[in-house]
């Protein structure tokens, strides 16, 4: 896999299409891909991802999540669940297929974390069904790594 993201687009509420190189700027980008709203295991990650959101931004992150459901699914479980970030729809799973997102089993859509730098080079991967929390904790640790680096002086 490339280091860096592949022009795909995923879809927005609204229906508008975002390509995942726009997504790149002033901010490092956790992308975490799940398999489907409303299941036990993706609520965990979810939610998870809601209760460290704070520390995400203070760390100069903006956390996206993407799964394969329509909008009206993702404002269901966005309002149940109150999550504070973006939901995206991978519609066709163009995005998942460039970024090499496999299904477990092949039958499960895959649950992956992408830490994204602010030039749109991917800086870390994280692949695991079963470890739900896993992908909060790894992300985070990688997010504050990437700002501790770029405030660092010059030497």
């Amino acid at each position: 896999m490339s280091d860096s993201l592949p022009n795909v687009s995923l879809v927005r509420p609204d229906g508008t299409e975002v390509p995942l190189p726009s997504l790149v700027g002033d901010k490092t980008i956790v992308l975490f891909f799940y398999p489907k709203d409303h299941t036990s295991g993706c609520t965990a990650e979810a939610c998870s991802f809601r209760d460290q959101y704070e520390d995400f931004k203070k760390a100069g992150a903006e956390v996206i999540g993407v799964s394969s459901d329509d909008a009206a699914s993702h404002d269901s479980f966005k309002q149940k669940f109150r999550l504070p970030f973006t939901l995206l729809t991978d519609r066709d799973g163009a995005a998942a297929k460039a970024l090499e997102i496999k299904k477990t089993f092949g039958l499960i859509k895959g649950r992956v974390t992408f830490v994204i730098d602010r030039t749109g080079k991917i800086r870390h991967r994280f692949e695991s069904q079963v470890q739900v929390l896993k992908h909060v904790t790894e992300a985070l640790e990688v997010v504050r790594q990437l700002e501790a680096e770029r405030l660092k002086p010059a030497s």
